[in-house]
């Protein structure tokens, strides 16, 4: 948890973060809203600063590729596996990461 979140914000996206089907993401995906989070970030932190519109922490992970629109080699992979992925939504974008 980074030191300006509040702590029951914070524990509120982690109670709404769950491990779901690939397959059930398909129509987030196809419209370009799944955002891929590297496995070295904490999903839920990445979810404080997208609700937080942290544009400059964001544009970071961006540029750094931890970040970016889940690849159709991705998805094709996770489709194919029907893989469970760790996913949470911030409006409008659904946040996903490899189990």
């Amino acid at each position: 948890m980074t030191d300006t979140a509040n702590p029951t914000d914070f524990a509120k996206i982690n109670l709404e973060t769950s491990a779901i089907a690939w397959r059930e993401l398909q129509r987030f995906f196809a419209a370009g809203l799944a955002i891929a989070v590297a496995a070295d970030l904490d999903l839920v932190d990445v979810a404080w600063q997208f609700s937080q519109d942290n544009k400059a922490q964001v544009e970071q992970w961006l540029n750094s590729g931890r970040i970016g629109h889940v690849s159709d080699e991705q998805a094709g992979r996770w489709y194919a596996d029907d893989s469970l992925v760790w996913a949470v939504v911030v409006k409008p974008w659904v946040l996903v990461q490899a189990r």
